[in-house]
Formats: C-alpha cells, structure tokens, sequence
C-alpha cells in the first residue's frame, strides 16, 4: 500500500467533517471552568441533536424516567460527561450519513455497532464500571474506521472482504486489512479518533477491541468492548452459542472479570433493547 493510517486519516477532511457542536461540547467537558448553563446552551444551537439529547436523557432505556425538559436540566441530572457521550456517538452517526458506501450495507453496519455498544454497556453494569454509558459509546464506535477504508479504498478493501470470506475459517477482516492494506480498521479509527480530539478511552477501545491485551490505559474497557463485539454477532443471529460468533480471547474475560455464562443474559438485554435505542440514533 502507498498510503499509511495518518494520511488516511488526515485526506478524511473532504469527505466527513465532524459537527462542530459536538467538537465544541467536547472541549467544554474537558474544561473545568465550564458550567451546565453553557453547555445546554452549546447543544440547544442544533435543534435535531437537542431533541435528540432530551429524548435519550427521558429514555427507560437509559436508565431515566424522571421528565427532563431542557439540555441544561438534563446535563445537570444525568451528568456532563454523559451528555457529551451521547453527543459524541450522535454526531458520529450523523457525520458519516449520506455517504455512499457499495461494500456493505450502511444499516447493518449500525446495527452491529448499537448491538455492539449494548452488550459493553451491559458487560459494564456487570463490572461496576460507573459510566457505563461510555461503554456504550465505545462498542458503538469500535467499527468506525471501516467506514473510512470502504469509503477511501473501496478495491483494496474489497479484496479484503473476500479474503476473510473465502480464506480460512478463521481468517478474521482485520487479519485480512492487515495482509492487504498494512493495517486494520482498529488502527484507522483510533487514528480517527484521536484527530477529533475523542477521548482517551473511546480511542484506546477502538484501537484495541480486536487485541485487548495491547491496552495500557483502559485494558478493562478494551476486554469489554472485545468481548462485546462478539456477543453483538450472537444477538443479530439470534445465537447464545459462542462458537457462532468471532472467537474471543480468553484473557480478555480475566481482565474484564467476566464469566462466559453471561453471554445468554447480555444477548437479550441486547436484543431487548435494540429496537428503542436504534430509533434514538438512527
């Protein structure tokens, strides 16, 4: 290949700009100085992202029933770092809408990542990690960088799908990058990621939910975010049997201190889930 991850990265410019609320939202939670005042006030320039913000912040299947009927209201009850997950992932989704994409089909592409973020949200509550709403953003965002290998190198990433297709049994896509292109999808939504000024967690998820072990800073999230891309392929064939799903690895599930006879449980609250949470995104 002539073209390496930045460069990829970086020749994104002209085919997906990031919302600039979401990138203003984002710089204002990593400002301590900043108050809920202004951030609602951020949100509230974009009516679709704020009806948006308030029927997640309402939604039973985020936890919230109380009624909340403004942004600022809803950074306050339900905190700020959630809100700006929530608009992270949101304007993710809207930033790569209306892009033509031949090699798959952009609806399941979202579907296994909603599945995907349910299952590490889900992973999460088990753990006790205490955001887990971040989880979720994570596994939703896992595959991102597929979009922009299908979108900028459509032949090379044609080859290979059909690589991992109808090479061996466990001739995995990102193996299959790797061989063709250099790299994978993992590293190029990290590096994606990292150009949108994300969070070190979100990144690090990305870059890693193939290889969970590489970790440094978030190795649990990582192992979570692995194991539930998995258990997002058993919930869209509607399997509890492992062996139906891309393998996992093992240390993965010691570090996430998690025990295999949770992937019945994870794959219904994934399944029960979805239909309301997609209408929230999609």
């Amino acid at each position: 290949m002539g073209i390496s991850v930045t460069e990829l990265v970086q020749d994104i410019t002209g085919l997906v700009s990031f919302p600039v609320v979401g990138l203003r939202v984002n710089e204002l939670v990593n400002d301590p100085t900043s108050t809920a005042a202004q951030l609602g006030d951020v949100i509230s320039r974009d009516p679709g992202l704020t009806a948006q913000v308030l029927q997640i912040a309402n939604s039973a299947a985020f936890g919230h029933s109380s009624q909340i009927e403004t942004v600022s209201r809803a950074v306050t009850v339900i905190g700020t770092r959630m809100i700006r997950d929530i608009v992270l992932a949101s304007s993710t989704v809207h930033a790569f809408e209306g892009i033509p994409n031949e090699l798959v089909s952009m609806e399941n592409f979202w579907r296994h990542s909603l599945y995907c973020g349910l299952a590490a949200r889900f992973l999460a509550a088990e753990h006790r990690i205490r955001n887990t709403e971040t989880l979720f953003v994570a596994g939703m965002l896992h595959d991102i960088g597929q979009l922009v290998i299908f979108r900028k190198l459509p032949q090379e990433s044609k080859q290979a799908l059909l690589l991992s297709i109808e090479g061996d049994e466990d001739f995995a896509l990102h193996h299959a990058e790797q061989k063709v292109l250099g790299f994978d999808h993992a590293q190029v939504g990290a590096a994606l990621l990292r150009r949108w000024n994300f969070p070190t967690l979100l990144v690090e998820c990305t870059e890693f939910h193939h290889d969970p072990a590489q970790a440094r800073q978030f190795p649990v999230e990582a192992a979570i975010v692995h194991i539930a891309n998995s258990i997002a392929q058993l919930a869209e064939v509607d399997s509890v049997q492992e062996d139906d799903a891309l393998l996992t690895d093992p240390a993965a599930w010691k570090t996430a201190g998690i025990d295999k006879d949770i992937i019945e449980p994870a794959v219904r609250a994934a399944q029960s889930q979805f239909a309301d949470v997609q209408k929230m995104f999609m």
